[in-house]
């Protein structure tokens, strides 16, 4: 089934982030090469350790991590080996950072150079501070955000020098029976499973608590470094993207859309493209269906193309699958878009 291509893509985690699985697994008897195996991804894929992965195989291999370790809490477990350069330049930001407020500012703002696994949010409201965790992944994936959360709890003591307080956290996950109290030792509390949001909520004071030890002097040289970095992923992405639909709207007309023969044409292994691409939070996929949703609209347009006409250019061996691909992307199906876009405004 294609992907909309309105929605985010789902991007990619950097190698720093992935060594507290691939530590957490080897601690566990679970070896970086019966990871990847596992995984369906090459067996060398995470030895030596790669400079990103693809978000999606992260989140499989949390999963994967957890059943060949036989770790009902390997999120947990995972989370409470972060450390330092775990977050890359955005903790080193963080350990710059004059107070818990500020933290999370930063926060904010840089963690997509560590990951493209979801997004964080803050909101403080009549002596209340809420973090809200927005999860670019189903509800279902416990092992994903138990290790989010431990791993934050686990920085956030390291940054005090000293053991936080307990915070309210709410989860989307079911938790487990007879899982508690594992739960209470590394969050401190028992979550509240099931919730509407992934949330900690805690005393908006906190927010003023200094970070000990925390050098400020270096957060300007720090923040210009990660503002380069966040300019350089999106310049990269602009450019490995639109390489990249050029080649799919050159190939569309050959029938010559499938990764291969793309990377071929701009003279890159499959492989290393899908890297690229992930590393600026994006697919083949997904650039596919941007290119082949684009032209559709267009040859819409034209009064003189039949529908079988159209799913044709656009590479499709049956008009029923451009009739599904494109109900998906617009949210109506063609024929319904070509009569939209005829009707006066």
């Amino acid at each position: 089934m294609p992907s909309a291509p309105a929605k985010a893509p789902r991007g990619r985690v950097a190698g720093s982030y992935l060594l507290p699985l691939l530590e957490a697994a080897a601690a566990r008897g679970v070896d970086a090469a019966a990871l990847a195996r596992a995984a369906g991804l090459p067996e060398r894929a995470l030895c030596p350790l790669p400079e990103a992965l693809a978000a999606d195989d992260y989140v499989r291999l949390l999963d994967i991590g957890a059943e060949l370790a036989g770790d009902p809490h390997f999120g947990l477990h995972v989370g409470e080996r972060v450390k330092l350069g775990t977050y890359s330049v955005y903790g080193l930001i963080l350990l710059s950072c004059r107070d818990f407020g500020h933290a999370l500012e930063q926060t904010l703002r840089y963690e997509q150079l560590a990951h493209d696994l979801g997004r964080s949010a803050l909101r403080v409201e009549a002596g209340l501070a809420q973090y809200a965790w927005h999860s670019h992944y189903p509800r279902g994936q416990r092992h994903l955000i138990d290790s989010v959360f431990a791993g934050i709890r686990v920085f956030g003591n390291w940054l005090a020098g000293s053991t936080l307080p307990p915070v309210d956290l709410a989860v989307t996950h079911a938790g487990g029976a007879g899982l508690e109290d594992e739960y209470l030792r590394v969050l401190g509390a028992l979550p509240r499973f099931g919730a509407a949001a992934n949330v900690a909520s805690f005393d908006a004071q906190m927010l003023s608590w200094p970070v000990p030890n925390a050098d400020v002097s270096l957060y300007p040289v720090l923040q210009q470094h990660a503002e380069q970095l966040l300019k350089r992923r999106a310049q990269a992405g602009a450019d490995i993207q639109a390489q990249v639909h050029a080649a799919i709207l050159r190939g569309l007309t050959q029938g010559q859309v499938r990764l291969p023969a793309i990377a071929g044409e701009l003279k890159l292994s499959p492989r290393t493209l899908q890297r690229k691409l992930s590393e600026v939070g994006a697919s083949f996929q997904q650039v596919l269906d941007q290119a082949r949703f684009a032209l559709a609209k267009d040859c819409l347009r034209q009064p003189g193309l039949s529908l079988v006409d159209i799913a044709f250019l656009l590479g499709y061996q049956e008009q029923s699958a451009f009739h599904h691909a494109f109900k998906e992307w617009a949210g109506v199906n063609p024929g319904a878009y070509r009569e939209q876009w005829r009707q006066p405004a």
